[in-house]
């Protein structure tokens, strides 16, 4: 099928939107070279006009051009045309994109049916939609909704009508509206309106019209006939646009319904009233009968690509035909194959019809230009620039670009297109004459290569030899590249192409496999690392794989040696990397951890700096204890032996090895570890260390608190033991809320069945996904044993049974409070068993509870031990001073909180005192409390905002408040020197709040006027002694570090000459910095804008004996540098930047080679060709005799390069120099009046500025050329 997208989105919008045509001439393409100036309306042609737009608007619509592919029985195929006035998209960047496609796709996904969309050459809008008839039905009534325009209409029948146009169940409706592809919206039974809408696109809407008007016609009480007319006999009663049967209908008062065209129906149909509906029968009856027998008919042959002239936009040309002549013109539909067009009218009219008909068909020719394919875009031109001089000319003419095919198609008015097609025919003619083209085939492997990044390449050839280079795209693998242009420019351009294609087929291409998680390694941070590799080898290209492709293959191209030499640096960086990324996991129990990470996390970064490993410690709030050890093998078994001797040496940690067979680990560690952590548990959470797969090792640690490790051991072996015998396994379920019961309290019911049975049991964890399987693990014997026992138990617990219970109302609302906690933790801890309380308000103290047989027992047991408590609840009073409640409490109540749970009693604290400072005034009397009763109030009594309220049993009350008499808070002071004080406090008071989290007290150290040594701690009376403690290890610290200061504060002078001190400093202080660290000590400079300093002074200060050591290293880098000597060479300064090289690459690379200092002459020296070298004197003479060689070698490049300039440079022109007379125009407005002036571009009168003002630029006027 031929496409019409080779005209630009940009141009074929200039050329639809009719710009006012322009009797202007043919234009050639190299009319820039005319003499003569152009005229203020070619510089500036006027903006389109609202005529053009409509004209445009009435272009007939286009055949259909696609092939319908075959298709079976059961599939359907319609096509639609919506017509460019009807789009509802019209202005979109490329054909096939936008809203208007992804309604198609949607439309597609939602009926099943398949859709392909044309854009005909009249911009109308072309559908085959395919598929089962009731899909292609649903497709299309989306199509109309949503891609065409939508018109409406009402149209009025009795209201007792509308249940008729309905149908059962709504069916008739739903099919009309599929029929007509329109939505029909009849008003609801309680509206007293009688109008039915209908939306939907014109065609449709008559349809619609038509079929609601035939029901309403057969169920309206009045009369109703039916009158049989030939369908060709239609026209001659409509009249001329439907005049002849809209007078019948208005001098009669009937309405009759002649079915539309597109309607095969013959019937017309009469409504109204006896008399005057009898009338119109007769009328139209003598219509008929009267052109039945004068009228004749002759068929004609009509191409069929012009039976849309012929019809006219809309059908306006047959009414315009059939006014004329009285004449009715038949035209076969779009789809039949059919040309014969049917003329039916009286003999003496058929004359002047056909030769109308003829006109119409005539009045639009196609007609083609023979030009090669490959010239087609210079004929459009960039953003078709040269078909828009055309189309301005000539806006009916449409003219078609096939793509593949030697020709171009024009269609529109015959002298239109003659015209058009001499224009177009002299532009092929002339691009003949000036253009070529060459094909040449390259390998499509080194097309990207050619293009180069971001088209560099590509770009540069381009530009270079002014021609156009077509690559195919990767996924057509095709190896054809074409150059078309100037012909020397093409000969030249294929040659550069050929020759980068050569080079590129002698590199090596090589593939490097490397591990993707050592991928962002070798990159680095900001791709640090391989910027150095790149730098090293910069003839390689490295490729990585994209990360998302889980490739390992790293691939290298460039010259072989190089590829050679790149690979083996990367190997052995990858085998670097692999050595040091052996990784181990240690379990540590958790209470360990920060005796691993010591005081500052030293500990930790001790070990981590002697064994050279990567350390990571699980975070504080994980409930993880392993620690993971990265680095080469060697050294992470040393920290692993490291961190686990300061495990064993805190705590009574024994490590046991035992001997099981390699053959039955996988069993005994279980699905996802399931088993081993069941015994792991079980024995107090001892840690059991299985050796790596497949390294053949029997060996099992175990490692934990004596007792718990034995018990481990002996189960282990029992495991293994069965394992080796007969391990026999089965699962059962039981509801999660069960698992509780089961297990019982303290593991109780559990351990009875497994020393009973003598299976395990293995229930699981908060992480298992099926939290309802229960694994039963041991002999076959034991294990069925233990299934049949926790099955009868489960059983007892599915039985449901509801009972219930008196307890008192009074107690009621302790089991409902904050939202039935009690009654939650109850149902949790009895198998979810329910229990019910009476509605508040009723004065009930029936309790109900439903659940497992067992399950019941145990609650109402526990309810009775509630209320028992509550019974025996005792109120008692503890005072504390309020200023210590905050602390009494805890971070977040959690203090508070663990007394409450670990007495069972309930803690109420008094509101806040809002006035603490107590008043000398004398208390009011208040509502005839005897004012006498208050003088008398212990002056030494508690106040009330003191007072702690517990509740609770009697003995738990009282020990709950011994706990929270020993949370008071006390005070002691400690002696630490004032001008320590500043070093405990830290940085902006780190230090200090450090001690204050680690020991869990308030430190308070005095401010610095008071010049005072106490420092308070308050805190409780057992955290006192340690933070205590703590404070005065850290005082001796910092002693011992005032002591360190003042040994490293001493200072030596050295004399050095101040020529060397920028060798002594080195580059970007390489030199210095290497004796500062070598030595620990602090090298000062002399500063050179201070005239009071001695500028040949060096000082040194550090440890005595280190200061003496970077004395002699100084003095030794002095010694030597005495002994060099420095020769200045005239070198010629065209040469320095060729011998500097890139970033000075060059120069350092001949500096580092022959041990010197090469200083080059600043820009504007008194003799750019002087170039000192500095150094050792054999080591001088051998730079300078290599940087002559260089300058001989280079310098004869530089002179042969200038020679070619002298006769590269264009010659100078002396048209040239003559002043610019700036953008002239001809028959510009202001050169109405005959003035030569021209106008004055900074003027603001002339050249008026919109908005904000502007300061006038003086700019080149007019288009860039």
């Amino acid at each position: 099928m031929s496409s019409v997208a080779v005209l630009t989105q940009e141009s074929f919008a200039e050329h639809r939107s009719g710009l006012v045509p322009q009797q202007i001439k043919v234009a050639t393409l190299n009319s820039e070279e005319e003499s003569d100036p152009p005229t203020y309306k070619d510089a500036f042609p006027p903006l389109p006009e609202k005529a053009a737009c409509l004209e445009s608007a009435q272009e007939p619509a286009g055949a259909w051009g696609n092939k319908i592919r075959p298709i079976k029985a059961s599939v359907i195929t319609q096509v639609f045309h919506v017509p460019l006035e009807e789009r509802k998209y019209k202005d979109m960047n490329q054909f096939g994109e936008g809203e208007q496609a992804k309604i198609c796709l949607e439309i597609m996904q939602r009926t099943g049916a398949h859709l392909e969309l044309s854009l005909a050459k009249d911009q109308g809008l072309s559908i085959m939609v395919s598929g089962k008839l009731d899909a292609v039905m649903k497709a299309r009534k989306d199509i109309v909704a949503r891609l065409q325009t939508q018109a409406s209409a009402t149209v009025a029948i009795p209201k007792e009508h509308h249940r008729f146009v309905i149908g059962k169940n709504g069916e008739k409706l739903q099919d009309l509206e599929l029929k007509t592809a329109t939505k029909i919206q009849i008003p609801r039974p309680d509206d007293a309106s009688n109008q039915i809408r209908i939306t939907g696109t014109k065609e449709g809407i008559e349809k619609a019209r038509h079929e609601v008007l035939l029901i309403s016609a057969e169920q309206d009480k009045r009369a109703v006939e039916r009158l049989e007319v030939e369908k060709a006999f239609h026209p001659f009663i409509a009249g001329p646009y439907n005049r002849l049967v809209s007078e019948i209908m208005q001098e009669t008062g009937t309405r009759i319904n002649i079915p539309p065209p597109s309607v095969n129906r013959t019937e017309i149909v009469f409504t109204g009233e006896k008399e005057q509906l009898a009338q119109a029968v007769a009328r139209i009856k003598k219509i008929y009968e009267e052109k039945k027998k004068k009228t004749t008919t002759i068929a004609v042959e009509v191409k069929k690509s012009q039976h849309k002239y012929v019809i006219g936009p809309k059908g306006n040309s047959l009414q315009e035909i059939l006014e004329r002549t009285g004449v009715s013109v038949e035209i076969p539909p779009s789809d039949s194959i059919s040309e014969t067009v049917i003329l039916r009218g009286e003999p003496e009219k058929l004359g002047q019809a056909l030769t109308e008909v003829y006109a119409k068909a005539n009045s639009f020719t196609v007609s083609s230009v023979s030009a090669p394919s490959w010239l087609h875009r210079f004929i459009i031109g960039k953003k078709g620039q040269n078909l828009a001089k055309i189309t301005q000319q000539m806006p009916k003419v449409h003219i078609e670009f096939t793509e593949g095919e030697d020709k171009i198609t024009l269609e529109g008015p015959t002298e239109d297109v003659n015209v058009a097609q001499e224009q177009i025919e002299a532009m092929v003619k002339d691009l003949i004459h000036r253009m070529d083209y060459v094909e040449i085939s390259i390998d499509h492997k080194f097309h990207r290569h050619l293009i180069g990044k971001s088209g560099a390449n590509i770009n540069r050839i381009k530009d270079q030899y002014k021609v156009s280079v077509r690559i195919p795209p990767d996924s057509e693998k095709s190896n054809l590249i074409r150059i078309e242009g100037d012909p020397q420019g093409v000969q030249q351009a294929k040659r550069e192409l050929l020759e980068l294609a050569s080079r590129m087929e002698n590199e090596r291409t090589k593939d490097l496999i490397i591990e993707q998680r050592f991928h962002r390694t070798i990159i680095g941070q900001k791709g640090e690392r391989i910027r150095e590799i790149r730098d090293k080898f910069p003839e390689v290209i490295i490729n990585f794989p994209d990360p998302a492709q889980k490739s390992d293959i790293v691939q290298l191209r460039g010259p072989k040696n190089e590829v050679e030499k790149c690979t083996k640096y990367m190997q052995k960086m990858v085998a670097d990397l692999v050595e040091n990324s052996y990784s181990i996991s240690v379990p540590i129990f958790k209470q360990f951890h920060k005796n691993i990470i010591g005081k500052g996390g030293a500990n930790i970064k001790k070990i981590r700096e002697e064994s050279n490993t990567k350390i990571d410690l699980p975070a504080e709030n994980s409930n993880s204890e392993t620690i993971v050890i990265t680095g080469k093998r060697a050294n992470c078994e040393a920290a692993r032996s490291r961190i686990l001797s300061i495990q064993k040496d805190l705590a009574n940690i024994a490590e046991v090895e035992v001997s099981i067979p390699a053959k039955l680990h996988n069993s005994l560690i279980g699905t996802k570890g399931r088993l081993i952590r069941s015994i792991m548990e079980e024995c107090g959470g001892v840690h059991i260390h299985f050796p790596v797969e497949g390294s053949g090792s029997d060996t099992v640690v175990i490692r934990g608190p004596s007792s718990d490790v034995e018990k481990a051991k002996k189960q282990l072996l029992h495991l293994a033991e069965e394992k080796q015998t007969k391990s026999f396994t089965v699962d059962i379920r039981a509801k999660p809320e069960y698992h509780k019961f089961l297990i019982g309290k303290g593991g109780g019911k559990i351990r009875k069945v497994r020393d009973t049975t003598g299976a395990r049991i293995i229930f699981p964890t908060a992480e298992d996904k099926d939290q309802d399987l229960i694994t039963i693990i041991g002999k076959e014997d034991a294990v069925k044993e233990a299934q049949k026992e926790l099955e009868a138990l489960i059983q007892n617990l599915d039985n449901v049974v509801e009972d219930y219970m008196l307890v008192d109302p009074k107690h009621h609302r302790h089991f409902v409070i904050r939202r039935g906690q009690v009654l939650r933790e109850i149902a949790e801890e009895y198998g979810g068993v329910m229990v019910s309380f009476p509605r508040s308000g009723t004065q009930s103290d029936k309790v109900t509870l439903k659940g497992a047989k067992e399950c019941v027992e145990a609650a109402r047991k526990r309810i009775q031990e509630i209320i028992e408590d509550l019974e025996a609840q005792v109120t008692i009073e503890c005072a504390i001073p309020q200023k210590f409640h905050r602390s009494v409490m805890g971070p977040k109540g959690s203090r508070i909180q663990q007394i409450t749970r670990d007495y069972n009693v309930q803690i109420k604290f008094p509101d806040k005192e809002e006035n603490p400072v107590h008043s000398v005034e004398p208390a009011v009397q208040e509502n005839g409390d005897d004012a006498g009763e208050g003088r008398e109030a212990d002056p030494g009594s508690p106040r009330r905002c003191d007072i702690i309220i517990i509740s609770g049993r009697k003995e738990k009350c009282e020990a709950a408040k011994e706990a929270l008499e020993a949370l008071v808070p006390v005070t002691i002071e400690v002696e630490v020197p004032f001008d320590l004080h500043r070093y405990i406090i830290g940085q902006k008071g780190s230090g200090i709040r450090k001690m204050m989290d680690e020991f869990e007290v308030n430190i308070h150290v005095p401010a610095p006027e008071l010049q005072s040594d106490v420092i308070a701690i308050t805190g409780l009376a057992a955290n006192l002694d340690r933070a205590k403690a703590g404070l005065l290890e850290r005082v001796r610290e910092l002693q011992a570090e005032q002591e360190d200061r003042a040994l490293r504060s001493f200072k030596l002078s050295v004399t050095v000459d101040p020529k060397y001190h920028p060798k002594i400093i080195g580059r970007k202080g390489a030199v210095i910095t290497q004796i500062r660290l070598e030595h620990d000590v602090n090298i000062q400079f002399p500063d050179k804008d201070d005239g009071n300093q001695p500028q040949d002074q060096i000082t040194i200060t550090g440890y005595e004996k280190n200061t003496e050591a970077a004395r002699d290293a100084i003095l030794k880098i002095v010694g030597e540098l005495e002994q060099m000597v420095s020769e200045d060479v005239p070198l010629d300064h065209r040469v320095h930047a060729r011998i500097i090289g890139a970033r000075g690459k060059a120069i350092r690379k001949i500096m580092d080679e022959f041990k010197v200092d090469i200083r080059f002459p600043q820009s504007g020296a008194p003799d750019p060709n002087c170039v000192t070298v500095t150094g050792l004197p054999e080591n001088v003479e051998e730079a300078i005799d290599h940087i002559l060689n260089l300058e001989e070698e280079y310098l004869a490049d530089v002179v042969d390069s200038e020679v070619l300039q002298v006769y590269m440079k264009p010659p100078a022109h002396e048209e040239s120099k003559a002043p610019s007379k700036g953008f002239v125009v001809r028959d510009a407005p202001w050169t109405a009046n005959n003035s030569e002036k021209a106008p004055d571009m900074s003027s603001s009168e002339e050249f008026p500025s919109f908005g904000a003002q502007v300061a006038p630029k003086t700019l080149p006027w007019g288009p860039k050329r």
